[in-house]
């Protein structure tokens, strides 16, 4: 009987070698990102948080333990195997966007992939995976504690796992439905949650898309449609940045030389026209672009729901479009950008990551610009999505890299503190980096000689302590100041294209512009007429107007301002 009183004692090995075992398939890999500077701490600490649900039953069930580390261990460490080994092999997080990409890939696809990734590195970083975790099991024992103690201690876990949720319903006074999807998005990181979070995720948004998808579908085709270039071959492409602010150009005049690759590209091609005073109407990328690529604009904002896309036009001109998209895919604020991306020909998604806020360098759209500029269709349509120098900053650019120039005070004319210096710093060589990625498409579209233009524009800029009093981060379109819609807007024709096309562009680069009004400006420079098409709204046209460049949520009442009127 005293043995088996003595049996029964609480032990504290038995409890860590427990919590070790069951947060070893999440935790594992969200250490690994965190400590190799991938992502924030957010995903690691979620998944302790999360792994620790595992610990009630073998509380409650001591006698049990080897046999629900057994359960346990098949099924979610097989589960784990996943994100692991698509870890190894993309640097990324498994994701709802993952999902995605697997429903569109068809048997072929998925054969070709298993031959490809198939490698001694990954096979033995599962390999060493799995014996790590047998090793473990190996040694969990059953953890005994006072009946008192289980039900406080299982009730705690409950609480602080579930306690997201209750501050989403409580606090901020969210429906039961987004508090819960607010829950799942906070397990998402801890397998077997991860799995089930994910698909849900997926499916969710998968309808919210194709509900659009089926609404673009029924739209009419652009009325009395001409195109003044006939059937000439021809590749036309459009590049969308992200976050990023001309005022932290060098090109645009800033006292830091964080552009150097596309100034000396207009150095060696004065025709690359500079656009000087272009901005963008809202903030968001989501909502920016709903109007740059419709004929939605601040005035009329539902237009994107009710008429082509530029997607459409360009189908409708006859050319094969492309998307090549380094954002994430499938999200809640993606949909939006993937049900545009769906609309094309091709798709290309470089980055699958559950966070927006982990290491994707903008180099992944290179390879696929190469393979469609190579595409032997005689007219492409091919627009490049970059994740730009969107927050955070100092993981758009490769760590100890020439881009990471930027790491004092020089040059930066008012006092910082030192957080705030490292942001800034930090936004620069991000900024640094674009002009890198940015020049080199220029430079690929120009060698391959392609007949046609290159246009860049950023969907919005982004306020780094640069307005005085210098105290502003980020973007908030409720308190709007300039630096957050201030864009870079960067034009490049080909010489065989200038050949058939003589402009005078170049006295229209100080024309004040909304790109809430691109696709007349897109339409003009790739000689497209129709109906909806207004030649005012044009930047490169003889017969635009200057017209007020409204800012703010269109949908607020009397919200909208005038962007020329923000103070400086």
């Amino acid at each position: 009987m005293q043995n088996l009183k003595d049996s029964h004692k609480f032990s504290w090995k038995a409890l860590i070698v427990v919590i070790l075992f069951f947060s070893y398939f999440s935790c594992t890999l969200q250490l690994f990102i965190f400590i190799s500077g991938h992502s924030s701490v957010n995903g690691l600490r979620d998944s302790v948080i999360y792994s620790l649900i595992w610990l009630i039953p073998i509380l409650l069930f001591p006698n049990y333990a080897r046999k629900i580390a057994t359960v346990f261990g098949l099924i979610v460490g097989s589960l784990s195997l996943i994100s692991v080994g698509y870890f190894t092999i993309y640097r990324q997080e498994f994701s709802q966007s993952v999902f995605f990409v697997m429903a569109e890939s068809n048997f072929n696809e998925s054969n070709e992939f298993i031959q490809q990734y198939l490698s001694i590195k990954l096979i033995v970083v599962l390999l060493v995976y799995i014996l790590l975790g047998i090793f473990l099991w190996k040694q969990v024992q059953p953890v005994y504690v006072k009946k008192t103690t289980k039900w406080v201690v299982s009730l705690l876990i409950i609480i602080y796992a579930t306690m997201p949720m209750a501050i989403s319903l409580t606090v901020k006074k969210n429906s039961l439905e987004k508090s819960g999807l607010h829950l799942l998005s906070r397990m998402e990181t801890t397998v077997p949650w991860q799995l089930v979070s994910n698909y849900l995720a997926y499916r969710t948004q998968l309808s919210n898309m194709e509900a659009i998808l089926a609404n673009y579908e029924t739209l009419p085709p652009l009325n009395n449609l001409i195109d003044a270039n006939g059937n000439a071959p021809r590749t036309l492409v459009l590049i969308i940045g992200e976050s990023t602010t001309r005022n932290r150009m060098g090109i645009y005049g800033y006292e830091r030389n964080t552009t150097p690759q596309i100034q000396q590209f207009k150095k060696e091609n004065p025709n690359l026209l500079v656009f000087n005073d272009v901005v963008s109407s809202r903030p968001y990328t989501i909502e920016i672009l709903q109007q740059a690529l419709t004929f939605a604009d601040e005035k009329h904002p539902d237009l994107y729901l009710k008429t082509p896309s530029l997607i459409h036009l360009m189908h409708q001109a006859g050319y094969k479009t492309f998307w090549i998209t380094n954002q994430q895919t499938m999200t809640a604020r993606n949909t939006m950008l993937t049900m545009f991306s769906q609309q094309t020909d091709e798709q290309f998604y470089m980055n699958n990551d559950r966070n927006q806020s982990s290491r994707r360098y903008d180099e992944s759209v290179f390879d696929p610009f190469k393979t469609v500029l190579a595409d032997p269709a005689e007219k492409k349509f091919i627009v490049i999505h970059l994740l730009g120098t969107h927050m955070k900053y100092e993981f758009r650019y490769p760590k100890n890299s020439v881009y990471e120039q930027f790491k004092n005070a020089t040059g930066i004319s008012f006092k910082l503190k030192d957080d705030e210096l490292e942001r800034y710093n930090n936004y620069d060589n991000a900024v640094s980096y674009n002009d890198y990625v940015t020049t080199t498409l220029f430079n690929m579209f120009k060698t391959s000689k392609e007949n046609g233009f290159m246009l860049y524009f950023s969907d919005h800029g982004e306020d780094v302590y640069e307005t005085p009093p210098h105290d502003v981060l980020g973007r908030n379109e409720k308190a709007p100041t300039k630096t957050m819609y201030t864009v870079p807007f960067m034009l490049w024709q080909s010489p065989q294209w200038l050949a058939t096309h003589p402009n005078n562009y170049q006295a229209y680069i100080n024309r004040k512009y909304s790109t809430q009004d691109l696709i007349h400006t897109w339409s003009d420079l790739a000689g497209l007429s129709y109906d909806l098409y207004q030649p005012e709204k044009s930047i490169v046209n003889p017969e635009f107007k200057q017209n007020p460049r409204w800012i703010g949520d269109p949908y607020g009442k009397n919200s909208l301002i005038d962007f020329d009127t923000l103070p400086k």
